[in-house]
Protein backbone atom coordinates (compact mmCIF):
# COMPACT_ATOMS: atom_id res chain seq x y z
CA UNK A 1 0.00 0.00 0.00
CA UNK A 2 1.27 3.27 -0.82
CA UNK A 3 0.79 6.69 0.36
CA UNK A 4 -1.20 7.74 -2.84
CA UNK A 5 -3.30 4.84 -1.75
CA UNK A 6 -3.55 6.08 1.50
CA UNK A 7 -4.69 9.67 0.76
CA UNK A 8 -7.81 7.90 -0.58
CA UNK A 9 -9.03 6.69 2.43
CA UNK A 10 -10.86 8.79 5.27
CA UNK A 11 -8.67 9.73 8.08
CA UNK A 12 -10.57 7.32 10.58
CA UNK A 13 -10.14 4.25 7.96
CA UNK A 14 -6.58 5.24 7.42
CA UNK A 15 -5.98 5.36 11.13
CA UNK A 16 -7.34 1.41 11.07
CA UNK A 17 -5.06 0.13 9.03
CA UNK A 18 -1.37 -1.01 9.68
CA UNK A 19 1.59 -1.18 7.35
CA UNK A 20 3.73 -4.82 7.01
CA UNK A 21 6.68 -3.19 8.14
CA UNK A 22 5.22 -0.85 11.04
CA UNK A 23 6.85 -2.73 13.36
CA UNK A 24 10.51 -2.48 11.98
CA UNK A 25 13.34 -4.34 10.23
CA UNK A 26 12.54 -7.96 10.44
CA UNK A 27 14.61 -10.85 11.28
CA UNK A 28 17.04 -12.89 9.11
CA UNK A 29 17.25 -16.68 8.93
CA UNK A 30 15.33 -19.33 10.49
CA UNK A 31 12.44 -19.02 12.93
CA UNK A 32 13.44 -21.87 15.17
CA UNK A 33 17.37 -20.67 15.43
CA UNK A 34 15.91 -17.22 16.45
CA UNK A 35 13.86 -18.67 18.77
CA UNK A 36 15.81 -21.00 20.66
CA UNK A 37 18.04 -17.55 21.72
CA UNK A 38 14.93 -15.84 22.68
CA UNK A 39 14.42 -14.34 26.56
CA UNK A 40 10.83 -15.65 26.07
CA UNK A 41 10.45 -17.86 23.64
CA UNK A 42 6.59 -18.34 23.65
CA UNK A 43 5.75 -14.77 23.79
CA UNK A 44 8.43 -14.32 20.55
CA UNK A 45 7.19 -17.22 18.96
CA UNK A 46 3.50 -15.81 19.16
CA UNK A 47 4.95 -12.64 17.83
CA UNK A 48 6.22 -13.42 14.56
CA UNK A 49 3.28 -16.33 14.02
CA UNK A 50 0.27 -15.19 14.89
CA UNK A 51 -0.67 -11.98 13.12
CA UNK A 52 -3.28 -12.64 10.95
CA UNK A 53 -7.06 -13.50 11.67
CA UNK A 54 -7.82 -15.32 15.05
CA UNK A 55 -4.25 -16.15 15.79
CA UNK A 56 -4.03 -12.00 15.15
CA UNK A 57 -6.96 -11.61 17.85
CA UNK A 58 -5.44 -13.86 20.27
CA UNK A 59 -1.65 -11.82 20.49
CA UNK A 60 -3.43 -8.04 20.36
CA UNK A 61 -5.35 -9.15 23.19
CA UNK A 62 -3.25 -11.24 24.95
CA UNK A 63 -1.08 -7.60 24.57
CA UNK A 64 -3.89 -5.40 25.35
CA UNK A 65 -4.19 -7.74 28.73
CA UNK A 66 -0.73 -7.90 29.92
CA UNK A 67 -0.19 -4.07 29.33
CA UNK A 68 -3.09 -3.56 31.46
CA UNK A 69 -2.26 -5.63 34.48
CA UNK A 70 1.29 -4.29 34.04
CA UNK A 71 -0.08 -0.88 34.55
CA UNK A 72 -1.92 -1.83 37.85
CA UNK A 73 -5.42 -3.27 36.43
CA UNK A 74 -7.38 -5.99 38.01
CA UNK A 75 -8.96 -9.13 35.71
CA UNK A 76 -11.65 -10.93 36.29
CA UNK A 77 -12.15 -14.66 34.12
CA UNK A 78 -15.09 -16.21 33.41
CA UNK A 79 -15.70 -20.26 33.02
CA UNK A 80 -18.25 -21.89 30.52
CA UNK A 81 -19.24 -24.86 30.39
CA UNK A 82 -16.90 -27.41 31.41
CA UNK A 83 -13.54 -26.22 30.59
CA UNK A 84 -11.91 -27.71 33.83
CA UNK A 85 -12.53 -30.65 32.35
CA UNK A 86 -10.36 -30.05 29.76
CA UNK A 87 -7.17 -28.92 32.49
CA UNK A 88 -8.13 -25.07 31.78
CA UNK A 89 -6.84 -25.32 35.42
CA UNK A 90 -3.11 -25.87 34.80
CA UNK A 91 -2.76 -22.17 33.03
CA UNK A 92 -5.84 -20.30 35.31
CA UNK A 93 -4.06 -21.75 38.71
CA UNK A 94 -0.61 -20.06 37.50
CA UNK A 95 -2.24 -16.95 36.60
CA UNK A 96 -3.60 -16.71 39.82
CA UNK A 97 -0.83 -18.03 41.81
CA UNK A 98 1.21 -15.03 39.83
CA UNK A 99 -1.75 -12.24 41.15
CA UNK A 100 -2.63 -12.04 37.47
CA UNK A 101 -6.42 -13.04 38.28
CA UNK A 102 -8.63 -11.29 40.66
CA UNK A 103 -11.96 -12.89 40.70
CA UNK A 104 -13.44 -16.28 38.35
CA UNK A 105 -16.95 -16.35 37.75
CA UNK A 106 -17.60 -20.25 36.49
CA UNK A 107 -20.70 -22.52 35.96
CA UNK A 108 -20.62 -25.25 38.81
CA UNK A 109 -19.44 -27.64 36.83
CA UNK A 110 -16.51 -26.02 36.05
CA UNK A 111 -15.47 -25.26 39.67
CA UNK A 112 -16.42 -28.56 41.21
CA UNK A 113 -14.66 -30.70 37.98
CA UNK A 114 -11.71 -28.59 39.19
CA UNK A 115 -11.95 -30.87 42.88
CA UNK A 116 -12.81 -33.94 40.67
CA UNK A 117 -9.66 -33.61 38.79
CA UNK A 118 -7.48 -32.76 42.28
CA UNK A 119 -8.85 -35.87 44.17
CA UNK A 120 -9.17 -38.40 40.89
CA UNK A 121 -6.99 -37.47 38.25
CA UNK A 122 -5.35 -41.03 37.58
CA UNK A 123 -9.10 -42.37 37.48
CA UNK A 124 -9.94 -40.17 34.14
CA UNK A 125 -9.24 -41.40 30.68
CA UNK A 126 -9.91 -40.00 27.06
CA UNK A 127 -11.51 -41.00 23.80
CA UNK A 128 -10.39 -38.44 20.90
CA UNK A 129 -12.70 -40.47 18.16
CA UNK A 130 -15.48 -39.19 20.50
CA UNK A 131 -17.44 -37.76 17.21
CA UNK A 132 -17.72 -41.55 15.84
CA UNK A 133 -19.49 -43.41 18.83
CA UNK A 134 -22.77 -44.43 17.84
CA UNK A 135 -25.84 -44.43 20.79
CA UNK A 136 -25.48 -48.44 20.98
CA UNK A 137 -21.81 -47.49 22.50
CA UNK A 138 -22.99 -44.03 24.24
CA UNK A 139 -25.37 -46.65 26.21
CA UNK A 140 -22.17 -49.01 26.68
CA UNK A 141 -20.50 -46.13 28.62
CA UNK A 142 -23.20 -45.21 30.40
CA UNK A 143 -24.14 -48.71 31.40
CA UNK A 144 -20.36 -49.13 33.00
CA UNK A 145 -20.77 -45.48 34.58
CA UNK A 146 -18.54 -43.74 32.62
CA UNK A 147 -19.62 -40.14 32.06
CA UNK A 148 -18.43 -38.56 28.93
CA UNK A 149 -17.68 -34.81 28.72
CA UNK A 150 -16.71 -34.78 24.90
CA UNK A 151 -13.78 -36.37 24.68
CA UNK A 152 -13.15 -36.94 28.80
CA UNK A 153 -14.53 -39.28 31.38
CA UNK A 154 -15.28 -38.45 34.83
CA UNK A 155 -14.91 -41.03 36.85
CA UNK A 156 -18.29 -40.30 39.17
CA UNK A 157 -17.56 -42.60 41.94
CA UNK A 158 -13.87 -41.62 42.65
CA UNK A 159 -14.87 -37.63 42.39
CA UNK A 160 -18.60 -36.91 43.48
CA UNK A 161 -19.28 -39.57 45.62
CA UNK A 162 -15.95 -39.23 47.36
CA UNK A 163 -16.48 -35.72 48.41
CA UNK A 164 -20.54 -35.49 48.72
CA UNK A 165 -20.92 -37.15 52.41
CA UNK A 166 -17.87 -34.66 53.70
CA UNK A 167 -20.43 -31.69 51.83
CA UNK A 168 -23.38 -33.59 52.92
CA UNK A 169 -22.14 -33.09 56.46
CA UNK A 170 -21.25 -29.53 56.32
CA UNK A 171 -24.69 -28.76 55.33
CA UNK A 172 -26.44 -30.33 58.32
CA UNK A 173 -23.85 -28.66 60.44
CA UNK A 174 -25.20 -25.15 58.52
CA UNK A 175 -28.92 -26.37 58.79
CA UNK A 176 -28.59 -26.84 62.64
CA UNK A 177 -26.51 -23.63 63.29
CA UNK A 178 -29.40 -21.61 60.90
CA UNK A 179 -26.02 -20.60 59.08
CA UNK A 180 -25.91 -19.92 54.65
CA UNK A 181 -23.03 -20.20 52.70
CA UNK A 182 -21.94 -19.76 48.93
CA UNK A 183 -21.52 -23.50 47.33
CA UNK A 184 -17.69 -22.58 46.80
CA UNK A 185 -17.15 -21.44 51.15
CA UNK A 186 -18.13 -25.18 51.26
CA UNK A 187 -16.16 -26.91 49.26
CA UNK A 188 -13.36 -24.59 50.51
CA UNK A 189 -13.63 -26.24 54.03
CA UNK A 190 -12.46 -29.77 51.80
CA UNK A 191 -9.22 -28.23 51.50
CA UNK A 192 -9.35 -26.01 55.18
CA UNK A 193 -9.99 -29.32 56.75
CA UNK A 194 -7.83 -31.65 54.71
CA UNK A 195 -10.52 -33.40 54.25
CA UNK A 196 -9.68 -34.32 50.52
CA UNK A 197 -6.44 -35.27 48.95
CA UNK A 198 -4.59 -34.52 45.63
CA UNK A 199 -5.01 -37.96 43.57
CA UNK A 200 -1.59 -39.85 43.32
CA UNK A 201 -1.51 -38.75 39.35
CA UNK A 202 -2.73 -35.04 40.54
CA UNK A 203 -0.26 -32.06 40.54
CA UNK A 204 -2.00 -29.75 43.48
CA UNK A 205 -0.79 -26.97 41.41
CA UNK A 206 -2.73 -27.66 38.98
CA UNK A 207 -5.87 -27.27 40.14
CA UNK A 208 -7.44 -23.39 40.24
CA UNK A 209 -9.65 -24.03 43.08
CA UNK A 210 -6.93 -24.59 45.28
CA UNK A 211 -5.03 -21.70 44.32
CA UNK A 212 -8.05 -19.76 44.15
CA UNK A 213 -7.98 -20.90 47.91
CA UNK A 214 -4.39 -20.46 48.64
CA UNK A 215 -5.16 -16.69 47.40
CA UNK A 216 -8.62 -16.03 48.71
CA UNK A 217 -9.55 -14.72 45.78
CA UNK A 218 -13.09 -14.31 45.42
CA UNK A 219 -15.06 -16.98 42.84
CA UNK A 220 -18.91 -16.47 41.73
CA UNK A 221 -20.88 -19.57 41.03
CA UNK A 222 -24.52 -18.48 39.27
CA UNK A 223 -26.79 -21.24 39.01
CA UNK A 224 -25.32 -23.51 40.94
CA UNK A 225 -27.90 -26.06 40.93
CA UNK A 226 -27.06 -26.26 37.20
CA UNK A 227 -24.10 -28.82 38.07
CA UNK A 228 -23.82 -32.38 39.51
CA UNK A 229 -23.34 -31.38 42.80
CA UNK A 230 -26.33 -28.41 42.59
CA UNK A 231 -28.57 -31.47 41.19
CA UNK A 232 -27.50 -33.62 44.28
CA UNK A 233 -28.32 -30.79 46.44
CA UNK A 234 -31.84 -30.15 44.74
CA UNK A 235 -32.21 -33.87 45.76
CA UNK A 236 -31.46 -33.08 49.13
CA UNK A 237 -33.69 -30.10 49.39
CA UNK A 238 -36.68 -31.74 47.79
CA UNK A 239 -39.35 -33.22 49.54
CA UNK A 240 -42.04 -33.74 46.85
CA UNK A 241 -44.13 -36.77 46.31
CA UNK A 242 -41.33 -38.67 44.83
CA UNK A 243 -38.85 -38.26 47.39
CA UNK A 244 -38.33 -42.02 49.18
CA UNK A 245 -39.52 -42.16 52.51
CA UNK A 246 -36.40 -41.53 55.27
CA UNK A 247 -34.40 -40.24 52.89
CA UNK A 248 -32.20 -36.69 53.72
CA UNK A 249 -34.15 -33.71 53.65
CA UNK A 250 -32.31 -30.56 54.17
CA UNK A 251 -33.45 -26.95 54.26
CA UNK A 252 -32.44 -24.59 50.65
CA UNK A 253 -31.79 -21.95 52.75
CA UNK A 254 -28.45 -23.68 53.79
CA UNK A 255 -27.07 -22.37 50.19
CA UNK A 256 -26.92 -19.06 49.12
CA UNK A 257 -27.95 -18.21 45.54
CA UNK A 258 -26.98 -16.05 42.69
CA UNK A 259 -29.22 -13.39 44.26
CA UNK A 260 -26.39 -13.39 46.69
CA UNK A 261 -23.87 -13.57 44.42
CA UNK A 262 -25.01 -10.75 42.82
CA UNK A 263 -24.89 -8.14 45.51
CA UNK A 264 -21.30 -9.74 46.40
CA UNK A 265 -20.48 -8.73 42.73
CA UNK A 266 -21.93 -4.94 43.80
CA UNK A 267 -19.59 -4.28 46.80
CA UNK A 268 -16.65 -5.79 45.28
CA UNK A 269 -16.49 -3.99 41.89
CA UNK A 270 -17.25 -0.72 43.84
CA UNK A 271 -14.73 -1.65 45.60
CA UNK A 272 -12.01 -3.14 43.72
CA UNK A 273 -12.99 -0.67 40.40
CA UNK A 274 -12.39 2.48 42.71
CA UNK A 275 -9.15 3.59 41.85
CA UNK A 276 -8.70 0.64 39.50
CA UNK A 277 -9.23 -0.47 36.03
CA UNK A 278 -10.91 -3.86 35.51
CA UNK A 279 -11.28 -6.19 32.62
CA UNK A 280 -13.29 -8.69 31.65
CA UNK A 281 -11.85 -11.92 29.99
CA UNK A 282 -14.59 -14.64 29.19
CA UNK A 283 -13.74 -18.27 28.17
CA UNK A 284 -16.46 -19.44 26.15
CA UNK A 285 -19.87 -17.93 26.96
CA UNK A 286 -23.15 -18.73 29.28
CA UNK A 287 -23.92 -17.67 32.61
CA UNK A 288 -20.58 -18.01 34.07
CA UNK A 289 -19.97 -14.56 31.63
CA UNK A 290 -23.33 -12.86 31.40
CA UNK A 291 -24.14 -12.84 35.42
CA UNK A 292 -20.60 -10.67 36.31
CA UNK A 293 -20.69 -8.48 33.03
CA UNK A 294 -24.40 -7.25 34.09
CA UNK A 295 -22.61 -6.27 37.80
CA UNK A 296 -22.05 -2.53 35.70
CA UNK A 297 -25.23 -1.56 34.14
CA UNK A 298 -27.42 -2.94 37.44
CA UNK A 299 -25.18 -0.56 39.54
CA UNK A 300 -25.98 2.63 36.93
CA UNK A 301 -29.37 1.60 35.98
CA UNK A 302 -31.06 -0.55 38.92
CA UNK A 303 -28.99 1.26 41.63
CA UNK A 304 -29.19 4.75 39.93
CA UNK A 305 -25.33 5.18 40.22
CA UNK A 306 -24.99 6.90 36.72
CA UNK A 307 -21.86 8.88 37.19
CA UNK A 308 -20.50 7.15 40.13
CA UNK A 309 -19.56 3.33 38.13
CA UNK A 310 -16.29 2.69 36.31
CA UNK A 311 -16.98 1.09 33.14
CA UNK A 312 -15.03 -2.15 32.28
CA UNK A 313 -11.90 -1.41 30.97
CA UNK A 314 -11.82 -4.17 28.55
CA UNK A 315 -13.52 -7.37 27.03
CA UNK A 316 -11.93 -10.04 25.42
CA UNK A 317 -14.23 -13.25 24.66
CA UNK A 318 -12.58 -16.17 23.70
CA UNK A 319 -15.73 -18.67 21.88
CA UNK A 320 -16.65 -20.54 18.37
CA UNK A 321 -20.48 -19.86 19.13
CA UNK A 322 -21.61 -18.19 15.96
CA UNK A 323 -23.60 -14.40 16.20
CA UNK A 324 -27.21 -15.24 15.92
CA UNK A 325 -30.34 -15.75 16.75
CA UNK A 326 -30.13 -13.69 19.82
CA UNK A 327 -27.25 -16.19 21.23
CA UNK A 328 -25.41 -13.93 24.15
CA UNK A 329 -22.59 -16.49 23.57
CA UNK A 330 -22.44 -15.52 20.25
CA UNK A 331 -23.02 -11.72 20.95
CA UNK A 332 -20.55 -9.37 19.77
CA UNK A 333 -18.56 -6.66 21.70
CA UNK A 334 -20.44 -4.24 19.97
CA UNK A 335 -23.89 -5.04 21.23
CA UNK A 336 -22.93 -4.59 25.09
CA UNK A 337 -22.66 -1.40 24.24
CA UNK A 338 -25.97 -0.76 23.69
CA UNK A 339 -27.15 -2.62 27.29
CA UNK A 340 -24.29 -0.01 29.28
CA UNK A 341 -22.14 -3.17 29.68
CA UNK A 342 -19.09 -1.63 27.90
CA UNK A 343 -18.67 1.68 26.86
CA UNK A 344 -17.26 3.15 23.44
CA UNK A 345 -14.17 3.46 24.97
CA UNK A 346 -13.85 -0.29 26.16
CA UNK A 347 -11.20 -2.08 24.53
CA UNK A 348 -13.12 -5.63 22.81
CA UNK A 349 -11.92 -8.03 21.02
CA UNK A 350 -13.53 -11.47 19.92
CA UNK A 351 -11.79 -14.27 18.82
CA UNK A 352 -13.43 -17.12 17.52
CA UNK A 353 -11.98 -20.14 18.09
CA UNK A 354 -11.14 -23.00 20.76
CA UNK A 355 -10.95 -22.11 24.12
CA UNK A 356 -7.82 -24.86 24.89
CA UNK A 357 -6.30 -23.56 21.29
CA UNK A 358 -6.04 -19.94 22.28
CA UNK A 359 -5.93 -19.71 26.29
CA UNK A 360 -2.68 -21.19 26.44
CA UNK A 361 -1.11 -18.62 24.42
CA UNK A 362 -2.83 -16.29 26.10
CA UNK A 363 -1.82 -17.32 29.60
CA UNK A 364 1.94 -17.99 28.57
CA UNK A 365 2.20 -14.01 26.86
CA UNK A 366 0.65 -12.95 30.64
CA UNK A 367 3.11 -15.30 32.38
CA UNK A 368 6.34 -13.73 30.28
CA UNK A 369 7.09 -16.96 29.15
Amino acid sequence: MNSKQLSKLSPKLRGLIIAENSAGSKRTGGLAAHIAKARRPVTQFAEETLNHLNAGSTLQSALWLKKHLDNGGKLVVTLAGALSSFEIGVMLADLIRAGKVHLVSATGANHEESYYRYVAYSHYAYIPRYTELTPEQEAELRDAGLRRITDTFLPEDESVRLMEPHLLKMWREAEKKGESYYPHEYFRRLFKKNLIKPDKGANQADCWAYAAYQKNIPIVIPGFEDSTMGNIFASYVYNGPHKPTGDTVLSGRVMKTGLDYFGFMYDWYMKESKNTPIAFLQLGGGIAADFPICVVPSLKHDLKLHNKVRDWAGFIEIGSSPMSYGSYSGAGGKEKITWDKLSTKSYYQIIQSDVTVVFPWMAAILLGL
